[in-house]
């Protein structure tokens, strides 16, 4: 299938990537890049994993470029693929690695509500990109190491979340809220900032199935709060999908504002998060496995090309932030979203794309497919792009 050829030529390219920092856009590939590993038992994804891995975590278990004391929960997510590799390994320093990161969490400063700031620099900011960027980390670490306080910590700030971000007309999740009341871009009233951006619900309907596939069978209660708040998140989003690509805009809510634009990360987070449900047995093939895959084949004919030897998946918001306090160009308004950068091949945008994908050939396996759309009708080409393995493959991305 020509859009594996490309998460291939991806991960070749990613393997030897060097961004001199520690960062959860990097996060998201090894997470791809795991997934991919697991649906397929191919090596190739698991070697791209380890080449990146050593070049961040020393033998002392340091983690290369990274600082506890920013209390940045962006910096966490990566720390997920150190389970599989202590787990395969036994290596020590991937054991110092998880500790570290699981001390930043233990000192994580939080809202007075409970949860946690997204950053030291946005205090009392709730977003939703944080609960995805910490708490199936945090989970991971329960289900491993036994800390049984985490599951009652986790259903507790998704449940903040849904009282105070949620709209019950849209029913959609706002960006972020402040509990102070106090930064510039948010209403003075509620906390909340002023517009729906399809990655940041995004972020948080992965953080869903995330935190559910790791939440013990026991755990019922939790099980069941998880599952209604997840299947109201999914339900609420599905209601903007674009009927003719299958995809979602960038500002979710406003399809036909001058500037919107079908917007590739999100999209995949939204197909993601169902054909997991599904797998999980949270939601219905019937209804449900249609729409995810229009969203996922939507994408790829869409916004996969080819020129030179490369493919490339375009339509991804570079990055949208708000604040901090002084920036006020993030100010949460629909300019600022839709004035930032629409790149191709980035991080987020790709390793999401991978998630989502493996998340498609294991609804395959599972004959949890009911869309029928005919893949040699859907991706017929007049070219055959070369493999990352073939001969005079050119690492050019």
């Amino acid at each position: 299938m020509i859009f594996e050829r490309y998460l291939r030529q991806y991960a070749k390219w990613f393997a030897s990537y060097d961004r001199q920092t520690w960062n959860y856009e990097d996060a998201c590939v090894l997470i791809g890049l795991l997934d991919m590993y697991n649906a397929t038992s191919d090596g190739f994804w698991w070697n791209a994993i380890e080449r990146f891995m050593d070049r961040y975590i020393e033998e002392d278990g340091t983690i290369r470029l990274y600082d506890m004391k920013e209390y940045n929960i962006d910096r966490v997510p990566g720390g997920r693929l150190l389970f599989p590799l202590y787990q395969k390994t036994g290596l020590k320093k991937y054991r110092i690695a998880i500790e570290t990161l699981a001390q930043q969490m233990r000192e994580h400063p939080r809202a007075k509500c409970g949860n946690y700031w997204h950053k030291k620099i946005y205090p009392n900011q709730i977003w939703l990109d944080g609960l995805y960027m910490g708490l199936p980390f945090r989970m991971l670490y329960a289900r491993q190491f036994g800390d049984d306080s985490i599951y009652e910590d986790t259903i507790m700030q998704f449940k903040n979340v849904r009282a105070h971000l949620f709209d019950e007309k849209a029913k959609l999740y706002y960006h972020a809220w402040d509990e102070s009341r106090s930064i510039f871009w948010c209403d003075k009233q509620t906390g909340l900032s002023p517009n729906f951006w399809s990655r940041a619900i995004g972020w948080y309907l992965m953080a869903l199935a995330d935190v559910y596939e790791l939440m013990p069978q026991d755990r019922v209660e939790e099980r069941k709060t998880l599952e209604a708040i997840w299947k109201e998140a999914v339900d609420g989003m599905l209601l903007y999908q674009d009927e003719e690509s299958g995809m979602f805009y960038q500002l979710t809510a406003l399809k036909d504002t001058e500037g919107n634009y079908l917007e590739t990360s999100s999209t995949m987070m939204v197909s993601y998060s169902i054909f997991k449900g599904i797998r999980l047995g949270v939601f219905s093939k019937e209804g449900y496995s249609a729409k995810a895959e229009k969203a996922i084949m939507g994408t790829i004919t869409h916004k996969l090309t080819y020129s030179n030897d490369k493919l490339s998946l375009g339509g991804m918001c570079k990055g949208a932030g708000l604040g901090p306090d002084g920036n006020f160009k993030r100010d949460g308004s629909v300019s600022y979203y839709l004035a930032e950068e629409v790149v191709a091949d980035e991080q987020k945008g790709t390793g999401v794309a991978m998630m989502a994908y493996s998340e498609y050939l294991l609804a395959g396996k599972l004959g949890n497919l009911d869309a029928g759309y005919p893949e040699v009708e859907l991706f017929k080409r007049d070219y055959d792009p070369i493999l990352p393995t073939d001969p005079g493959f050119k690492d050019h991305m």
